[in-house]
C-alpha cells in the first residue's frame, strides 16, 4: 500500500514538473524586466519593412528556420568559428536566409533601453516575425516568451531539418511531425509564402519538367529563369508579395505554385480540402496561421539556466 502512495505522488509530482517546463514560456515575461523591450522591437521592424517590404519575409523565414533546428534558440543567428559550425552555410540557409542586420539593430536597441542583455535574441527572432506580418497586415498574437540562447548550432540538422522546396507532400509531413507539427500547421505555416521572393535555383526544376503547372504561369517564370545561370534571380512567391492574403492558395488551386513544394499542398492529396478552405477564408487562414506560429515558437525552447542570453547574437558569450 506505502508503495503505491509513493507511486501516485511521484507521478502527480513529474506531471506538475512537467506543467512547470510548459509554462516557462508565458507572453508577459518582460513585462517587469523590461516593458520597453517589445515595443522597441516592433518600431525596429516596422521602420525596417517601411525601406523594404521583403524584410518581413525574410524576418519571418529567420524564426522559420532557427526553430525546425534543435528549438527556437537563435542557433541561426550564430557565425563560423573554430568550434561553432554555423547554420549559415547550410543548404536552406547559404546566401539565402537574411535579416540579420536587422536583428543585430533591434538587439542593440533593445539592450539599450533594457539597461543591460536581458532580452534574449531567440525572442527577438520569434517576436520580429510576429511584427512582421502585422506590418504588412497579416494577424497579430501573443509571442510566448523567455527562451534562452543557445551555446551551439549545426550545420548537420539544419541540412537534415529545414524543409526543402523539392520535397512532394509525405515528405514535407514527415518533416513537420518530427518537429510536433500536424497537417493543418504545415499548411497553414507554408502559407507564409503569401509574402516574399524565391531564388531561381529553388523553382527551376518544377517550371521545366514538372507537369502539374499552368501553361502560361510556367512561361512567365522560364522567362526570368533561365535552364542554367541567372540561380539567383528572383520571383514572388504569390502575386502580392508584400501583403499578407489568401493569394497563395489561390495560386495553388489554379496550378500556379512556385515551389514545388507549395505545389505539393494541392495535387490530390490530403491538404487539397484545407487549401481549398484558405483560399475562400482568409479570416480562417489568418487564425490558424497565427495558432501554428505560436506552436512553432514552443519547439524546444532553452529556459530557466539552460542556454545563455548573448550580448551579441552573432557569439557565444
Amino acid at each position: 500500500m506505502a508503495s503505491r502512495s509513493f507511486l501516485f505522488i511521484y507521478v502527480l509530482v513529474m506531471l506538475s514538473l512537467a506543467g512547470m517546463a510548459f509554462s516557462d514560456l508565458s507572453d508577459d515575461f518582460y513585462d517587469h524586466i523590461c516593458p520597453k523591450a517589445l515595443p522597441t522591437i516592433k518600431r525596429v521592424v516596422e521602420d525596417a519593412v517601411r525601406k523594404e517590404r521583403r524584410m518581413g519575409a525574410s524576418l519571418l523565414r529567420l524564426h522559420f528556420h532557427d526553430c525546425f533546428v534543435n528549438g527556437c534558440d537563435a542557433s541561426i543567428l550564430l557565425d563560423q568559428t573554430s568550434t561553432i559550425n554555423s547554420e549559415k552555410t547550410s543548404r536552406a540557409n547559404n546566401n539565402s536566409a537574411r535579416g540579420f542586420e536587422v536583428i543585430d539593430k533591434i538587439k542593440s536597441e533593445v539592450d539599450k533601453i533594457c539597461g543591460r542583455p536581458v532580452v534574449s535574441c531567440a525572442d527577438i527572432l520569434a517576436v520580429a516575425a510576429r511584427d512582421s506580418v502585422v506590418a504588412l497586415h497579416g494577424p497579430s498574437w501573443k509571442v510566448k516568451l523567455g527562451r534562452r540562447d543557445s551555446t551551439t548550432a549545426s550545420r548537420t540538422a539544419a541540412n537534415d531539418n529545414i524543409p526543402t522546396p523539392f520535397m512532394d507532400l509525405p515528405a514535407l509531413i514527415k518533416n513537420f511531425k518530427k518537429q510536433g507539427l500536424d497537417e493543418e500547421d504545415l499548411v497553414a505555416l507554408s502559407g507564409g509564402h503569401t509574402l516574399g521572393f524565391a531564388q531561381c535555383f529553388t523553382f527551376r526544376n518544377r517550371i521545366y519538367n514538372d507537369t502539374n503547372i499552368d501553361p502560361t504561369f510556367r512561361r512567365q517564370r522560364q522567362a526570368n529563369c533561365p535552364r542554367s545561370g541567372g540561380d539567383s534571380n528572383l520571383a514572388p512567391l504569390d502575386p502580392t508579395p508584400a501583403l499578407f492574403d489568401s493569394k497563395y492558395f489561390s495560386d495553388l488551386r489554379s496550378k500556379k505554385g512556385l515551389l514545388h513544394s507549395d505545389q505539393a499542398l494541392f495535387s490530390g492529396g490530403k491538404t487539397d480540402d484545407l487549401v481549398e478552405k484558405y483560399s475562400k477564408n482568409l479570416k480562417m487562414f489568418s487564425k490558424d496561421f497565427a495558432e501554428s506560429m505560436i506552436k512553432m515558437g514552443d519547439i524546444k525552447p532553452l529556459t530557466g539556466k539552460r542556454g545563455q542570453i548573448r550580448v551579441n547574437c552573432r557569439k557565444v558569450n
